[in-house]
């Protein structure tokens, strides 16, 4: 299904119920607390500054916004919806929800969502529940498989809606699992970058919550009403390695306060010549200034 309509102007009668102070109609039930008005600002202001930091933004150009159903993909959508409603985001966007088919999938809540603030929109069916699950042996991790499908469908839609970027709704949480995944199970030092390319080269993929916390985004979500969705394929599933990883994070952060966002800042903060990636620092070369004094290459092994 495919609603074809431009992005609404101001005057637009799903954007006149916004809230007073001036915010997109996806707003329009945020609480009057000054809790709720620190949390947006943070989200807004983390934003604003990973597309600023990462140049994201190229004036008119086009983004894609995969949505899910989850609080995550909500939360992207209001904070990037508010932004282009203000001025301060000069892109359009169109939201894509993408239906893999999963049994007892509720058809009608994302278009419903998505109509009613006059957000434009496609919903893209394909099975690819079907697919994971018959490629996939019993109890093995359905996740590698299910991103890899969707991520395809995406960038395809991405192109014929001529999108040049995909934008995802992964925060730092999903950051900081990935990259302990990898360490301790892939063997690799790899996160989840803002800003990446696809192999294909004509798709760029953007993360502008991923210096957002996942608490913060789940309370936003929360306090907004928005009509989540559960995932009942890999979400359904016992025992998943990143689970096991967001426990051990969350009983990190509970004993020492702090610690995801002293993390993140170290993926930030890259030393290769402390590192053993001889791909990265040319170990090979190093010597020392005086070679009078340099220890002969057999000697220093």
């Amino acid at each position: 299904m495919l609603d074809e309509a431009e992005p609404p102007a101001r005057s637009n009668d799903a954007l006149a119920d916004s809230v007073a102070d001036g915010a997109h109609s996806l707003f329009a039930s945020s609480p009057d607390t000054v809790a709720f008005k620190k949390l947006r600002k943070r989200l807004t202001r983390q934003v604003r500054e990973t597309i600023e930091s990462h140049r994201m933004v190229r004036p008119g150009a086009r983004w894609l916004v995969g949505i899910s159903g989850g609080k995550d993909s909500y939360a992207l959508l209001a904070i990037l919806s508010d932004l282009r409603w203000r001025g301060l985001l000069p892109v359009d966007l169109f939201a894509c929800n993408l239906d893999q088919g999963q049994p007892g999938f509720p058809k009608d809540v994302l278009p419903d969502f998505l109509k009613r603030h006059a957000i434009p929109h496609r919903i893209e069916v394909r099975d690819t529940y079907s697919v994971v699950t018959e490629k996939v042996p019993a109890g093995a991790t359905y996740c590698a498989l299910c991103s890899r499908l969707r991520r395809g469908h995406l960038y395809r839609v991405a192109r014929e809606e001529g999108c040049e970027a995909l934008v995802l709704g992964h925060h730092r949480d999903d950051c900081l699992e990935t990259f302990f995944l990898n360490l301790f199970h892939g063997g690799k030092l790899s996160a989840m970058p803002a800003k990446f390319l696809n192999d294909d080269g004509d798709v760029m993929v953007l993360r502008p919550l991923i210096h957002s916390a996942e608490e913060d985004i789940e309370r936003l979500s929360a306090a907004l009403a928005f009509p989540i969705i559960p995932c009942d394929l890999c979400g359904s599933q016992d025992g998943l390695q990143r689970n096991v990883t967001k426990a051990m994070l969350a009983d990190m952060e509970r004993r020492f306060p702090g610690r995801k966002e002293t993390m993140l800042r170290a993926l930030s903060h890259v030393s290769p010549s402390h590192l053993l990636d001889g791909k990265l620092f040319d170990f090979a070369s190093l010597a020392i200034a005086d070679p009078d004094v340099a220890v002969p290459a057999s000697e220093g092994v």
